[in-house]
């Protein structure tokens, strides 16, 4: 049925940045459209068995008032997927991440709760030129590279590749780099990274197996970092990582490690995590999920020396970040593996404190079995998708957890992506959340 089109009324959004409509009783789900316009939209993906079709709008018949004209020349149906509301005003935006986290706490969680999603400014140097409301944020960006050495962003829910000049949402460090303008032949991907509260930046290079590295000419000065056919990370030139500057302190990050891409992330969420948790001195705390130390750091300093933090984190490079920027506690310990297989053999019977800040896919029921066995004080859960969040919210409950305080935060604007911070303590006796 791909290409076939309809006309349709656009009914709500829907989690994953498009909206539901529906034709002669099958549903779409259609991107670049917004709810209550009226559209034809063309089928992407879907046969004449499929429970639904994806679709594009390609023609607004009636128009949302929320709709504006995208700021980026290379966004729109069949082109670069990176973002999913270019054409909706950034306070739109909001709203419509609004009512996903509802929709998703209601059916997942059962939880009839409406929860702002907060705008995150961008701390921009005196004297600079702001980019544009929702734009200039992404600090680090990943390029795909095709067959003949171009390098551009995957369209949605596709391995091919959109070339582009540059990218809206980008840092202007990043698109200073010029990746987009290089030829890169035998290359798999190539991430530009620009770090917050230093001048550091990088670019990581994934060469295709058995390729070698070309000669990189970039337009602006950076480290170059090779990853390897077994994700190893080797220093070509410069440092091979980035210094990067949150909860007081400087973090290590190495080649393309995790760390929040808006740049006011990292200070935010460590906020928002503190506020609710509320450590004490000489408590102690699991970081779960740690990466580079980030929340386990921020706790250190709050619980003092007679407090103690354990983080557990599944990468090599990361724990070693980790180990190196918490090096000055003796406090602290960082071990190495999955979640739900470590943590039941730390031998560690109880805590005060939990920092959860899993991948997309969330902890899962394991792993919040796992925590609620601990009989934490309180839980901080950090999610980057509400699913997943509203999913082991109700794990959670089963457990004898319910949410206490529930944050959003607008960290990925132009995308259908928010952060989240839950906190949850144990609920009152009879209840179960």
């Amino acid at each position: 049925m791909v290409g076939r089109r309809y006309e349709v009324e656009v009914g709500p959004v829907a989690h994953g940045g498009h909206c539901v409509a529906r034709h002669e009783g099958r549903v779409l789900f259609v991107r670049h459209a917004l709810p209550g316009e009226r559209v034809v939209a063309a089928v992407t993906e879907g046969t004449d068995t499929s429970r639904f079709l994806r679709a594009d709008a390609v023609e607004i018949l009636d128009a949302s008032p929320d709709r504006v004209p995208a700021p980026c020349p290379f966004s729109g149906p069949g082109r670069c997927g990176g973002c999913d509301w270019q054409h909706a005003s950034v306070a739109a935006q909001l709203r419509l991440k609004e009512d996903v986290l509802a929709e998703q706490l209601h059916r997942l969680a059962g939880l009839d709760l409406r929860v702002p999603v907060e705008p995150v400014p961008l701390d921009l140097p005196e004297g600079s030129e702001a980019p544009g409301e929702g734009l200039g944020w992404r600090t680090r960006v990943r390029f795909a590279v095709d067959d003949s050495g171009r390098a551009g962003l995957r369209r949605h829910r596709s391995h091919d590749i959109e070339p582009v000049e540059h990218c809206p949402i980008a840092h202007p460090e990043i698109n200073e780099l010029g990746v987009p303008g290089h030829p890169w032949a035998g290359m798999e991907t190539v991430e530009a990274v620009t770090a917050t509260g230093s001048t550091d930046r990088a670019v990581v290079i994934t060469p295709r197996p058995g390729r070698m590295l070309p000669l990189v000419r970039l337009d602006a000065p950076t480290s170059i970092v090779r990853v390897d056919d077994h994700g190893g990370v080797h220093r070509v030139h410069g440092r091979p990582f980035v210094r990067e500057r949150a909860a007081g302190r400087t973090w290590r990050v190495t080649g393309s490690g995790f760390w929040q891409v808006h740049p006011a992330a990292a200070d935010t969420l460590v906020a928002a995590v503190l506020d609710g948790l509320d450590p004490r001195p000489g408590e102690t705390a699991i970081d779960l999920y740690c990466g580079v130390g980030l929340f386990a750091g921020a706790l250190l300093d709050r619980l003092g020396p007679t407090g103690a933090v354990l983080g557990i984190e599944s990468g090599q490079q990361a724990v070693e970040d980790a180990r190196h920027n918490l090096r000055d506690h003796t406090n602290v310990r960082i071990e190495r593996g999955r979640v739900e297989r470590v943590l039941p053999r730390t031998g560690i019977t109880g805590t005060d404190l939990v920092v959860l800040d899993p991948p997309r896919t969330g902890a899962g029921r394991d792993v919040v079995r796992a925590v609620t066995e601990l009989e934490p004080r309180r839980v901080a859960y950090v999610a980057c998708d509400p699913a997943a969040l509203a999913r082991d919210l109700g794990y959670f409950a089963r457990h004898g957890y319910r949410l206490a305080a529930l944050r959003a935060f607008d960290l990925f604007p132009m995308t259908h992506h928010l952060e989240c911070v839950a906190i949850l303590e144990a609920a009152p006796a009879g209840r179960n959340g």
